[in-house]
This record gives structure tokens, C-alpha cells and sequence, in this order.
């Protein structure tokens, strides 16, 4: 009698598992189906009642790797980062474990963590769990010196790759096409309006050169003439004002420059890049 109610038992336990099993299953293709139509924090809140009542953590790393998506996709990149930790803890296998660590560069890339992100570049080239992968972790390091706007570090990144990789030449051309803001201010203060004219601002430069001559011009007459006064003003209120203009003009012009052009590249990388992006 004892050994059929213990067989009953076991087979009712059975059952009941296997439903169990079946419920967790079909809310768990229910919060896929909200990510997938992109109504993330809906999805968010079932996935948290997904995990809730899998007492068994069937389905943990799922359910923490796709809160961290969520949240990565609504840019609450903390909280993304903070579950993607989580399903790299609940990993069941090197694949899992190599892609929410990965997640986790993504995502700090994405925050513009730069120097977090390239440590832990570093740190999973020393990690024997990521052998053979050495190509994906020069491309996320090349993607955080994109985002970092080091242009020249990108390309060493990804010529490791491939040295006909594409990134690595539309990097190698929008460091080519940046100017030196150093440079752009050490020529103006030698011949003002030089910086503007080598950032690409040609009028500017030759009006702010022009205007620099017919204020030195005057200076200097003021001075010939024995107008000491005259000469004063016109060095303190006009060459002065138009000489520093210059300066601070060549290093703005500079700047500006320089964003154009990474704002260019990551315009095509945004809109007409084929690849994985971060």
C-alpha cells in the first residue's frame, strides 16, 4: 500500500512539474513577444513575474539577459549592467558566460565608460574562457575608441582584425581629416588667422588677419607720430582684442572642425554600417 501511494505521489509531483514547467515556458515566450515588439518595460515586468515564480531558476540567465536588454535598449545603461552581472553569474555555459560579458563592454561603450570598457577588454583577453576570440574583443575595443573620438587607436584595433577591415579605414580617414587644436593656436599666436585658415575657416582667417594688420598699422603710426596716447588705445583696445580673437577663434574653429568630422563618421556608422554596432 505504501509503495503505490509513494508511486502515486511521484507521479502526481511529475505532472505537476511538467505544468509548471509548460506555465513558466508560455510567459516566458509572452515577455519574448512584448521584447520583440519593442515594449520593453512591459516586458520588464514579466519577465520579473517570470522570475518570480520559477522557484527553480530555470530560466534565470534568460530572464536576466533580457532585462539587461531592455534596459539597454531604454538606455537605463546602470540597470542594463547590472543584470547583464547577473546572467553572467547564472551562466550554464561558456557561450552564455562569453556573451554577457560581452554585453557588459557593449554596454559601458554605450555610457561612454570608455576606460572601464577597455579594462575589461584587457580582462578577458587574460580569461581562458575567451580563447579564440580575439578578433571580438579588438572590435568592442575599437568600437570604445570610437565613442572615446580616438580615432587613431580605433584603426590599430581594427587592423589587428583585418587590415582591409572596414572600420579600419573609415578610422584611419576620419583621424586623417581632424586637424591639431594645438597646432590650429601655436601658428596664430605667430601670424593671426593662420589657426582659422588651416581649420578650414579661410574668410574668417584672412579678415581676422586683415583686421590685425590695420590695428598693428595704426599702433605702430600712433607711436611714429609721437601719439602715445593714441597708440596706447589702439594697442590695448583694438590689436590686443583682435590678436586674442584670433587665437581663441583658431582653437574653437579647431574644435568644430573636428566634431564635424566625427559627427560624420558616426553618422555613417549610425545609419549605413552593416556590422554589429555596441
Amino acid at each position: 500500500m505504501k509503495i503505490r501511494f509513494t508511486i502515486i505521489f511521484f507521479l502526481y509531483a511529475f505532472i505537476f512539474s511538467i505544468k509548471a514547467q509548460d506555465h513558466l515556458s508560455i510567459q516566458l515566450d509572452y515577455a519574448n513577444n512584448l521584447f520583440n515588439s519593442r515594449q520593453y518595460y512591459d516586458a520588464i515586468t514579466e519577465y520579473k513575474r517570470l522570475q518570480f515564480f520559477d522557484s527553480t531558476k530555470t530560466f534565470n540567465y534568460e530572464i536576466n539577459y533580457k532585462i539587461g536588454e531592455c534596459y539597454k535598449a531604454g538606455t537605463k545603461y546602470d540597470d542594463a549592467i547590472k543584470y547583464f552581472s547577473f546572467a553572467e553569474l547564472s551562466a550554464r555555459n561558456e557561450d552564455e558566460y562569453c556573451d554577457s560579458k560581452t554585453q557588459i563592454v557593449r554596454t559601458n561603450i554605450l555610457r561612454r565608460t570608455t576606460d572601464r570598457a577597455l579594462q575589461l577588454c584587457d580582462k578577458l583577453e587574460k580569461d581562458q574562457r575567451f580563447n579564440g576570440k580575439s578578433d571580438q574583443i579588438n572590435y568592442w575595443r575599437g568600437w570604445a575608441f570610437i565613442f572615446a573620438d580616438n580615432w587613431e587607436n580605433a584603426a590599430k584595433s581594427f587592423d589587428k582584425i583585418n587590415s582591409n577591415h572596414e572600420l579600419k579605414k573609415l578610422a584611419e580617414r576620419t583621424d586623417k581629416a581632424k586637424v591639431s587644436v594645438t597646432f590650429a593656436k601655436v601658428i596664430s599666436y605667430i601670424l593671426p588667422g593662420s589657426g582659422a585658415i588651416y581649420s578650414g575657416k579661410f574668410l574668417s582667417g584672412l579678415m581676422s588677419l586683415g583686421w590685425n594688420l590695420l590695428s598693428g598699422y595704426w599702433t605702430v603710426n600712433s607711436f611714429i607720430e609721437d601719439r602715445v596716447f593714441d597708440g596706447v588705445v589702439a594697442a590695448e583696445l583694438v590689436w590686443l582684442r583682435f590678436y586674442r580673437g584670433a587665437v581663441q577663434n583658431a582653437e574653437e574653429f579647431a574644435i568644430e572642425k573636428n566634431l564635424d568630422v566625427s559627427n560624420k563618421s558616426l553618422h555613417y556608422l549610425q545609419n549605413e554600417y552593416k556590422g554589429i554596432k555596441p
